[in-house]
């Protein structure tokens, strides 16, 4: 790190947790952040803030005036922008020493796939069933730990995911992909604007304790908060021995098939 890096990240280095080694781990990782709305924006902030050498930015939508009132990486001069490249602006601007790519894509398939190869972490701020197990299936396949995130009324969730880990669950077997789940979006149903903050900036701080390598992650725990009442919820989740995406017969043919 340079003079001024030390300066930047001074508050970080003086934790006997992150330290200079710790910070210098964050900024060699690449994070790529899936959805750049309510949840992407306060995680991609702290991401950038905090040091993340390289953001991946993900999100094929447009800035919308009904998005400001909970999207901060967003501001209303850029309605009509991309997400992704707006995102960027406002990254760029609070960490110019980073390394920031806007993609204004839907990444699914192959290129999903080689984006999370790509990856240290991957960050889920998604709205959608669809999108969340298609990212899920990514990082199991390549490895890569997952944060997951989901906001809606009063109502949010955050867990890891993290393949790495031998007993861990994925998304898959919290939520099986061959289950019918009501499909609920902000646009129909709205959502508390300090919420998506407040799970994003979890979302963020998993992140980077996966990178850093410091305490102890949400693998294993699905965190539910009313915001109505401010009260939160554990619960412990444990791996599917039959899940389609994990399980032992799908594990074995990821391990078998050719890189």
């Amino acid at each position: 790190m340079n003079d001024p890096q030390l300066l930047r990240y001074s508050r970080h280095i003086l934790l006997d947790e992150i330290g200079i080694e710790g910070q210098e781990k964050l900024l060699a990782a690449h994070a790529l952040v899936i959805g750049a709305g309510g949840l992407g924006s306060p995680a991609a902030f702290y991401l950038a803030s905090a040091g993340i050498g390289r953001i991946t930015l993900v999100d094929n939508d447009t800035v919308d005036l009904t998005n400001l009132q909970r999207q901060i990486l967003h501001t209303t001069e850029r309605i009509g922008q991309a997400k992704a490249q707006s995102g960027k602006t406002t990254l760029s601007r609070i960490n110019p020493d980073i390394q920031i790519a806007a993609l204004t894509e839907r990444a699914e398939g192959e290129r999903l796939d080689e984006l999370v190869r790509q990856a240290d972490v991957v960050l889920d701020c998604s709205d959608n069933f669809v999108t969340r197990h298609a990212v899920n299936r990514a990082c199991v396949a390549s490895g890569v730990p997952l944060v997951s995130g989901a906001a809606i009324r009063f109502d949010g969730q955050i867990s890891v995911f993290d393949p790495r880990s031998g007993d861990a669950p994925c998304y898959a077997c919290l939520f099986p992909p061959d289950q019918q789940f009501d499909e609920v979006q902000c646009a129909t149903m709205g959502v508390f604007a300090p919420l998506v903050g407040i799970i994003g900036t979890m979302q963020a701080a998993e992140a980077l304790k996966l990178v850093a390598g410091i305490g102890e992650s949400l693998a294993g725990r699905l965190l539910l908060l009313d915001a109505r009442s401010m009260e939160w919820t554990s619960i412990k989740i444990a791996r599917n021995a039959a899940c389609a995406v994990c399980g032992p017969s799908n594990s074995s043919d990821q391990a078998s098939a050719p890189a």
